[in-house]
Order: structure tokens, then sequence, then C-alpha cells
């Protein structure tokens, strides 16, 4: 059985896809309390007995409370969690969360699924990504995709009628992270333009943000001090989080604690907590203006602004969302459902299911990958460590882009070839994802090149192939999780549909045979007319050489016009 997971900061969700004699719809799976949300949270008792969900987030704050939250935040890393006598990783607790829903799931239908589709943000680096597989694996699940999180709410979105789309803003604020994404629907595809985010920005931050704001006036006297601070911390984020729900009710709400059987409490009114908040809502404004800036589309243009996740709930960020893009933002899907629901459609669309047969998806690369390279500085000196980009952030995948470099040292021997993911200007600020040691001719600097191609799949597969012209030499390498490298037959398939693409655009036929027309068009011509052409094609040459799909398609569409026009009514 396949099933989707959203496995969020704060909460997390499953669900299933269903055939009917509709076609078929995707249902959230309840838990063991009959509740569809699960709190992300684990619980380890003085016994040794883990507990995961509701009945870990309410021994929060106790005496002898060992439990963790928000972990999705360091996924990727190598921070440890105590909780009683044993330490967990990100992934370890992430792995006892996905274990219960895959047993609410087993509960509910009698039958233990054994894959999954799970979603991440779409800011989720190389790292990130490979630590949320393990915790499927670890919890006994083959991770069949991961797929983005503001996908799977599109996804959800798109499904309800089924109706074309002009581009519309997913922003998905959930308890520990913020996504943006550009989403556009024709044709049965739903196609990502482009995605930005915050992994360390989310409804979590509001609580912290709340908790600071009364901490001083809650307890004049000082108990808290006098707990141990997690303890304390976990006690005032309990409270900010049911004042911060009913601030979405009200103009007020009352900020209470128990302390050693002695109740604080102070109100915080809706006023204070959006003054509190502010610096938090103007970081929510950069990756939407990212996004827009990397997809070119213009706010104005977008059709709607879709809502998801549990902290969009709040009254503040709403409001902060209709002065931002000048309109009400849309909220048909239940934002904290959105997602799990789009992860099990795409599960529906692996499993090849009828009522899903003519959807497909089209999704981004979410960071730039590239190399590292080095360069002359103006004192004459070599600048190393630079990063030199490939295939950019917002890239449609499958992808497959190419650059060409050359050797800075005279009988330079090998070039080694560093892979890295990120958008900083030095590699040292962006994710290494491995390498390839090359061997050159020994001839003076800069008359050995390489022609470095990386191909890029939407379930991160991405295949590094570097040439030496000189010698004619190939060396590759793939960079994949090690679950993947098993399914052999799968990922000679995906390797096939890269292949297709590893090609440069001026070597199709189609481009050759414009160049060719706007070469014979030149000679015909003088003058202006002459300029023109020259004019026109030069451009369409460097939408060639950007090998962006959409520039060369509108360059070769503005430059086939022109030689229509003038062979149609060639000037006097």
């Amino acid at each position: 059985m396949l099933i989707g997971i959203d496995l969020g900061t704060t909460n997390s969700a499953v669900a299933m896809w269903q055939a009917n004699e509709n076609g078929g719809e995707a249902k959230l799976v309840p838990n063991a309390l009959g509740a569809l949300l699960t709190p992300s949270a684990v619980s380890v008792l003085p016994d040794g007995t883990t507990l995961v969900g509701a009945a870990a987030l309410e021994r929060m704050g106790l005496k002898d409370g060992a439990t963790a939250t928000s972990f999705k935040r360091f996924m990727g890393t190598d921070r440890k969690v105590k909780l009683g006598k044993k330490e967990f990783s990100a992934e370890d607790l992430s792995a006892l969360v996905l274990m219960a829903l895959r047993d609410d799931v087993a509960a509910c239908t009698g039958t233990r699924p054994t894959e999954a589709v799970i979603t991440v943000p779409a800011y989720f680096n190389d790292r990130q990504r490979k630590a949320t597989r393990r915790a499927g694996e670890l919890a006994g699940l083959t991770v069949r995709r991961l797929i983005n999180e503001p996908t799977a709410a599109a996804l959800a979105f798109g499904l309800q009628d089924k109706a074309e789309r002009e581009p519309f803003l997913v922003f998905d604020l959930g308890g520990g992270t913020f996504d943006v994404s550009i989403v556009e629907m024709f044709e049965g595809i739903v196609e990502v333009r482009a995605s930005a985010g915050d992994n360390r920005l989310g409804g979590d931050d509001f609580n912290a943000a709340l908790a600071m704001a009364v901490r001083g006036r809650l307890d004049p006297d000082g108990l808290l001090a006098k707990l141990e601070e997690p303890r304390a911390q976990a006690l005032l984020l309990q409270a900010a989080e049911r004042a911060k729900r009913a601030l979405s009710e009200g103009q007020e709400a009352e900020f209470a604690v128990t302390v050693e059987d002695q109740r604080l409490s102070t109100t915080i009114t809706t006023s204070e907590f959006e003054a509190q908040a502010e610096g938090l809502i103007r970081r929510l404004r950069d990756p939407v203006v990212r996004a827009l800036r990397d997809s070119q589309i213009d706010a104005a243009s977008l059709s709607e602004v879709v809502l998801v996740g549990g902290a969009t709930r709040m009254p503040v960020v709403r409001k902060a969302i209709t002065r931002l893009f000048g309109r009400f933002p849309n909220s048909s899907v239940h934002p904290d459902h959105a997602v799990a629901l789009g992860a099990a459609i795409q599960g529906g669309l692996i499993a090849r299911d009828g009522g899903l047969e003519e959807i497909r998806i089209t999704d981004v690369c979410p960071f730039t990958l590239g190399i590292e390279t080095a360069e002359h500085s103006a004192r004459g000196t070599i600048q190393q460590g630079l990063f030199s980009p490939i295939i950019e952030r917002n890239t449609p995948v499958p992808v497959s882009r190419s650059g060409i470099y050359s050797t800075m040292g005279d009988n330079q021997k090998q070039i080694e070839v560093k892979i890295y993911q990120g958008e900083a200007r030095e590699v040292s600020g962006n994710v290494h994802l491995g390498q390839i040691k090359v061997p050159v001719p020994a001839k003076p600097a800069g008359e050995v090149s390489i022609d470095v191609r990386f191909s890029y799949d939407s379930s991160g597969l991405l295949e590094v192939d570097v040439e030496v012209p000189l010698t004619g030499a190939r060396h590759n390498l793939l960079i994949i999780d090690e679950e993947d490298r098993k399914a052999a037959k799968d990922l000679d398939a995906r390797r096939q549909t890269l292949a297709a693409l590893k090609h440069h655009p001026r070597e199709e036929a189609g481009n050759q045979a414009l160049l060719a027309r706007a070469e014979r068009c030149y000679e015909e011509f003088l003058g202006d007319v002459r300029a023109v052409i020259g004019d026109r094609t030069r451009m369409f040459v460097a939408a060639l050489d950007s090998q962006e799909p959409r520039r060369i398609a509108d360059a070769s569409a503005m430059l086939t016009e022109l030689l229509d026009m003038l062979e149609a009514n060639p000037p006097l």
C-alpha cells in the first residue's frame, strides 16, 4: 500500500488515494484519537516507554518530561536530542512519527503500508532531503518520492475542479518552515514556475515572540527562573500556542502558566502581538519577492494567493498577506490538510490510478547547482573557493546544462571538479555534494578546457559528465540516494530520460535551421534591415547560450516573426 505523508514541524498527517465511481479522491486517515493531525512530538517516560503525538505533547513542561518537538528544523544536521537515557537524531525522531502514522493507516484499513510519498519544504537542501528519506526507511517504508510541500498543496488545490488556472502563488507557512511557490495549471499539467523559502521561519517563531513579549510581566517574582530553562521555555511556548489560538478569535487573550502549583497569568492584546511579530512579518516578504522575480511574473498577474499551513490562520499573517498582494487570499483548501492530500494524490499518480492518468507535475530545481572555481584577482593573485553556477535555482526539471572551464596553472595535470548546491558566492557557504578528479594533459595555463554537464531530475538525481575535448576522455559521477541506487531498473529509466536532454540547444535541428535562415536573409538584405536581422540573431544566439527554454522560445519567436515579415513583404 502506498500512502502520502505530510511530515510537519508542528503536526503531521497521512492520507491515501481511494478510487471511486467518480475517478477517486484523496482522504486523510485519522489517528487512534480520531484526529486528522498528529503532533510531531516524541516523549520518553522514565521506564523507557516511547510516546508519539498528543500524548507526548501533553508531557511538555512536566518535571520528568523528556519531550522533543520541532526536530524537523534539524534534519540533515548532526544535532542530537537526549530523551531519557538515549540520544536521538532528528531523523530518528521523525522515523518514530512516521511509524505512528503508518500504524494509524494499518489500524484503519487492516493493511500495513509499505511505501510512501513524503513531503519536504521546497527549500530543503540535499542533506535535509536525504535525512528525510532515511527517516522513512527507518520507519520501514520505501520512500517512492519526496515531493515539495507547495507542489503537493497545489495538487490538492487544483484537483478540486481540475480547471485551468493562470499562475497562482502557494503561500505555505507551517510550524517551522516557510515556502512560496508560483504554480500554473494547464492541459492536465501542474507546472511549478519558481520556489523560495525560509527553513527557519514558522508558527513556532511567532510563539517564541509572544512568549518573549509577556515573560517579564507574567513572572515579576522570577518563579520561572528557578526552573531549568528547557522546562520554563516549554511552559511558556505551550501557553503562547494557546494564547495565539485565542487571538485568532478575539482582540485579547489570557497568557497563563502554572509553576509549582502557582498560576501566573497576564493578558496579551492583538496589537501587542502584532508589534512583537513585526520582524517575522517582514521576513515573509523576501521569499515572495524572490519567487516572483525568478518566475518573471508580476504580483498583479497572479490569479490567486492560496494559503497552506496552520500558521496562515493567524490574523496577523492574513492581514500581512492582504497588504502585500492587495487582495484577500484563498483558503478554500484546509490549510492543515492540503499538503497531505497532495502527497496522496502524488501516490495515486505513482500507482497509475485511472482517475489521475491525465495529470502531470513539472517541478523546479530549488537550489543552484554548480562547481568550485578560481579566478585571477585585481592584484594578480588567484582567488579560490568561488562558486560557478551551472543549473540556476528555479530551472524547470528534468534539465541538463553545461559549462566550459579551463586550467589556471602551467603544466597542470589534474582538475578537481567539486560539486556544490546553494546560492553563496563562496563555496564555503554552500552544500558539498561530491567531486571528480579529472586527469588533463600538461600544457600552458588556459590551453586545456573541460566541458562540465549537470543533468538533474525532480527526484534529486544529479548526473555529472565531464569531457576533456583535447583527449576525448569522459568522466561520470552519479549523485543519488543509496536507496535509489538499489532500484536499478527505475534508475536506468531515469538516466535514459536525462540522456535525451544531454545536448546543447545550438545542436537542435530547428535552432540550426533558424540560424541558417537568418544568415541567408542577412546576406540578402542591406542597410537598416540587415542591422535589425543582426540584432535579432545576436539575441537568439545569446538565448541559446543561456540554455533556458523559455528565453530560447521567446527569442526564436521574435526572430522567426521578423524573417517571416521580411520574406513576405521584402522592402524595396
